[in-house]
This record gives C-alpha cells, sequence and structure tokens, in this order.
C-alpha cells in the first residue's frame, strides 16, 4: 500500500501502476514526463518503446484486447498526444481497456499557449471515457485507481489523462491505491427466466456475439448454451473468435457483406439474443438488419452498460450483464421440450462452410484466397491474427475460421495501420504463440515503422503485405461511384522484403501461389520478425467480384 516516506509524483505514478498488476506499457519519450521514465527505469514493467505514438497507442489498444486490463501509454504533449489520438479512437469504437498518460506544460504557464499547450478535456472530451489532468501530486493514487475502474467497468474504453510536468517533479507521503477489479453486473434472474420462454415460444431463434469484456469462461458458457439449446451462433464485425467455428452451430460473421442467406437468417429471427455487441453500423450492414427504433425480431439485448440498452434499438428485454455473468448465469434454463430450429442450425452451418471452403479464382499469378485456405490448414489454433483495415481483410474475415479465442485482432473502427502495432504486442504479450499481421500496401506503411520496434525487442511476427499498388478499398468504390475516373488512389510502393531487411529482419518477395507456402515457413524459421511481399493484381479486389465487374455497375 505504499510506504509513508515522500515520493516524488512520477514514482508515485509508477507505483501505481505496479499495485493495478500492470506488466507492460508503451512509450515515444518525451521532455514533459522525465520524472515518469526515471521512476520507469527501476521498475518491474516491460516498456517497449515505440517509433510513433499512433504505433505505441495501437500497441497498448491490443494489449487491452489481449488481457481486459488497461493497456498503457505514455506519450509526451502537443503533437505526441494527438500522434496518439487514432489508437484513441480505436479503444473508444471498440470497447477496449486503455489509459493514456500525457505529459502536459508546467501549471505556473496555463492559458498562455505555451509550448505544445493543449487542453486535454476539450481535445478527448468525446473521444476518451474520461479525460483529466492531475493538478495535486496527492490525488495521483485516487485518480489512477479510477482510472481503471473507468476503463474497464461497464463498456470499457480509453482514458486520458494529463500530467503537469511540474507536478511530477513534486513529492507527497500518500498511500497506494488497492487494486482495481472492474464489477461485473449480472442479470436479474427473472430476466434469465423472461428469455428462457421467449426462447419456448421461438421458432427461428439466432444469437449474436460481439463487444468486449468477454474471458474464457463466458465463452465456454456460450459454447455450452448453444449445445444445450441447439442454437445458430454468429460473430459480429471482427468478433469471430468469440465462438469456435469449428463448432457445428457456427452460424458466420455478420460483418461487412454477411452473405445473403446470413443477413437473411438476421432479419427473419424471431428472437434475437445480442450479447455484448451494440449491432452498430458495420455488423448491421448500415443499420439494415433491425428497424429502429423497434425491432421486427424480438430483441433480447444484453449490455454491461444500461446507457446503451435502448440507445439504437429499443430491446423487447434488456438484460444489463456482463457476458460472463450472463453466460454462468444461463446453466439454469432448460431447453423446451420440442427444439423446432434444429435443422436451421445445421443449415446455417453448412452455409457457413459453403461461403468459406474454397475461394475463387481471381486475375493474377498469385492466389490470395489460396493462401490463406493453406494458412488456415498451417497455422496452431492458438495463432494470434492481426489487420488493420482495407479490402485485403475481406479474405482474413472470410476464409481463415478463428477457433481459439483471443486470436484475432482487428479493429471495429477500421482504422488503417492497426495490424503491425498490434500483432507485435500479441507476440510481447504471448512469446510462444504463432502471431501473423495481414497488411495492406497502403494499410502497412501507416505504422510500418514499428518494424523497427520488432526488431530492436527481437518480436518475431510475420507480415504478409499484401500489394496491389493502390489504396484498394476506395478505388473500390470510386470504381462503383465514378467508373473510370480514378483519383488519388494510386500507390508506387517500396520493395517490402527489401525494407525488412533494411531494418534487420527477414524479408521474403512472393509473386506466385505456389511460392507463399516455402517463404512463409523459411520465415517462421528465422524466428526473426519478418515480412512477406505479396503481388497481387488489382483487378481481384474483393473474394467475388473482380474491379472490372464493379466498375460495369457503376452508377454514374
Amino acid at each position: 500500500m505504499g510506504s509513508g516516506e515522500a515520493r516524488t509524483g512520477g514514482q508515485i505514478l509508477v507505483d501505481q501502476l505496479i499495485a493495478q498488476g500492470v506488466e507492460r506499457a508503451t512509450c515515444v519519450p518525451g521532455e514533459s514526463y522525465l520524472a515518469v521514465l526515471d521512476a520507469l527505469h527501476d521498475a518491474k514493467i516491460d516498456v517497449l518503446v515505440c517509433r510513433n505514438e499512433g504505433g505505441a497507442a495501437m500497441m497498448a489498444e491490443a494489449q487491452g484486447k489481449l488481457t481486459g486490463r488497461p493497456g498503457i501509454l505514455f506519450v509526451t504533449r502537443g503533437p505526441g498526444a494527438t500522434n496518439a489520438s487514432p489508437g484513441i479512437h480505436i479503444a473508444r469504437q471498440d470497447s477496449t481497456p486503455l489509459i493514456v498518460f500525457v505529459g502536459q506544460i508546467d501549471r505556473s504557464m496555463r492559458e498562455r499557449e505555451a509550448f505544445q499547450e493543449l487542453d486535454y478535456r476539450a481535445v478527448f472530451g468525446t473521444v476518451a471515457k474520461w479525460a483529466t489532468e492531475i493538478d495535486q501530486v496527492e490525488r495521483i493514487p485516487e485518480i489512477v485507481a479510477r482510472a481503471f475502474r473507468v476503463a474497464m467497468q461497464g463498456r470499457p474504453g480509453p482514458v486520458v489523462i494529463a500530467l503537469p510536468e511540474d507536478m511530477l517533479v513534486e513529492t507527497a507521503s500518500v498511500q497506494d491505491a488497492p487494486r482495481v477489479e472492474p464489477v461485473e453486473p449480472w442479470p436479474a434472474p427473472q430476466s434469465v427466466d423472461e428469455l428462457g420462454s421467449l426462447l419456448a415460444g421461438a421458432k427461428k431463434p439466432l444469437v449474436i456475439l460481439g463487444g468486449s469484456r468477454w474471458n474464457a469462461a463466458a465463452r465456454e458458457g456460450i459454447v455450452r448454451f448453444s449445445e444445450r439449446f441447439g442454437l445458430p451462433v454468429a460473430t459480429s464485425f471482427r468478433r469471430a473468435q468469440l465462438f469456435p467455428a469449428d463448432h457445428p452451430n457456427y452460424a458466420g460473421d455478420v460483418g461487412i457483406n454477411p452473405g445473403p442467406k446470413l443477413a437473411e437468417r438476421v432479419k427473419s429471427a424471431d428472437v434475437l439474443l445480442l450479447v455484448g455487441g451494440r449491432m452498430s453500423e458495420m455488423p448491421s450492414s448500415s443499420y439494415t438488419l433491425l428497424d429502429i427504433p423497434n425491432p421486427k425480431q424480438i430483441l433480447v439485448h444484453v449490455y454491461p452498460d444500461a446507457t446503451e440498452l435502448g440507445r439504437v434499438y429499443q430491446p423487447a428485454l434488456a438484460i444489463e450483464a456482463s457476458p460472463a455473468a450472463f453466460a454462468a448465469s444461463l446453466d439454469r434454463l432448460e431447453p423446451p421440450r420440442q427444439v423446432p430450429w434444429l435443422q436451421a442450425t445445421a443449415e446455417a452451418h453448412a452455409d457457413y462452410l459453403e461461403r468459406t471452403e474454397t475461394p475463387k479464382k481471381q486475375p493474377g499469378a498469385f492466389q490470395y484466397g489460396d493462401a490463406m485456405v493453406w494458412l488456415r490448414e498451417r497455422l496452431p489454433q492458438d495463432a494470434i491474427v492481426a489487420n488493420g483495415a482495407g479490402n485485403f481483410a475481406v479474405w482474413v474475415h472470410r476464409f481463415m475460421r478463428m477457433t481459439g479465442q483471443r486470436t484475432q485482432l482487428s479493429p471495429t473502427s477500421g482504422s488503417m495501420g492497426y495490424g503491425p502495432p498490434a500483432a507485435i504486442m500479441a507476440k510481447r504479450c504471448y512469446p510462444d504463440r504463432v502471431v501473423v499481421c495481414f497488411a495492406g500496401d497502403g494499410d502497412f506503411l501507416m505504422n510500418g515503422q514499428e518494424f523497427a520496434t520488432a526488431v530492436q525487442y527481437g518480436i518475431g511476427v510475420i507480415v504478409v503485405v499484401v500489394d496491389n499498388g493502390m489504396y484498394g478499398t476506395i478505388r473500390m468504390h470510386q470504381e462503383r461511384e465514378y467508373p473510370g475516373r480514378v483519383s488519388a488512389t494510386k500507390l508506387v510502393n517500396p520493395d517490402f522484403a527489401a525494407y525488412a531487411r533494411a531494418f534487420g529482419g527477414h524479408g521474403e518477395r512472393v509473386e506466385r501461389t505456389e511460392d507463399f507456402a516455402p517463404a512463409f515457413e523459411r520465415a517462421l524459421a528465422s524466428g526473426q520478425p519478418a515480412i512477406i511481399h505479396c503481388l497481387v493484381e488489382p483487378e481481384a479486389i474483393t473474394p467475388d467480384r473482380t474491379l472490372s465487374e464493379i466498375k460495369g455497375t457503376g452508377a454514374r
């Protein structure tokens, strides 16, 4: 709990992190928080020094996804903080616990627009769950403990805390705050019973899993529930790891373009059980799968934060509960004697397998889909797959088939540049697991500099760069809306294999499908951070349609 001895603000802060069980943090150093860097010198905290605050923020956010406790990031004032904003926004939209500590100007210089001065409450007030500044050194334990609670409880999210540099060198005799554990809201027994009654009268029920605050017990509890009731279970956008893809009750990924059969299952369900997710724009197919505010389906919405229940969709039954608490409450329910949807559950899984089994042949010598299917069979079940945003990710979500828990790191916010830093953090947290990042050519160079961080710390991630020489997603939309009028989407790229070698890593260049497997095996055997540079024909823009086919249906 801390001694009565006087400590600097920097030391008190680091001691609070230790008290909260923090083992790892990311940073880009700055003179505004030198006192914290000094305190970290002797602390048993693994500090990853990054090359840009955006990458550092995404690494910390990935740690929050992987552990369920806040990722920790330190950045300097002004441009350091604003560079970190993409990672803060990801944590907000992905409901990830994250705490960002920002060095701040001396308190005596406020309101003068001093060097790199910003009002962090104003700058991050609409993105963070809580943005504040510590004015008194004595209040560090109080505010840090509250930050952990805010970041984890209810709907998790980011907290931003500004640290005036003069406050960090002041001393105080204060007690450390105790370790914070988030409150688990439990469902009322009568609500669980009401769910049982709704299922007893159902003909076409469907479960959709999403959001955060999941753990192994929650996942296992939902699997057990689906087995006892024979329920089809789908996962939300970029949350495929919440239910094993090889389970006979898995119905697929309700993400971007879920496929007509799965979309129809959502629309035609009579009881729709949504656990942990919000069915925001992407998983709802731009808010078309459920009517607003009154869904046609009997919607049962389970969520750990009351402010999200009924925010968009008015549920027939709202249950304020974390996924873990809800899953633990389901064992008391008995399935109906007659279960009329068993055939529909089997058909849903068969449709999922058919949609994800064999990729359509695309133009070009390198068939990205075939490489993905090979990886699906090659990677161990606990392999972690990370990606950012772009059309390249469609193949990952369609064909990879996640089976293990905590095996997917993808931003539901659609932020580019996420894959490399997220994969680096995953490999740092789990050095014995295989970690593969998929990145488009435009996507990779958003945070490709963090490959240097991987080399510096010997973090053996494998990055598969899918290069089609353009911002592919925007080009796809452009050809559909303004066919033949290419503007601001062409890219000229470096040799990414040489890029890897220049940093001191392993680099491979792949132009044909048959060369991918041996290149991947060599990259894995090297034990080094590696980049496999795959050349993809620009026409191969989606698994289903070529660029020319999309252009031919242009609206204008």
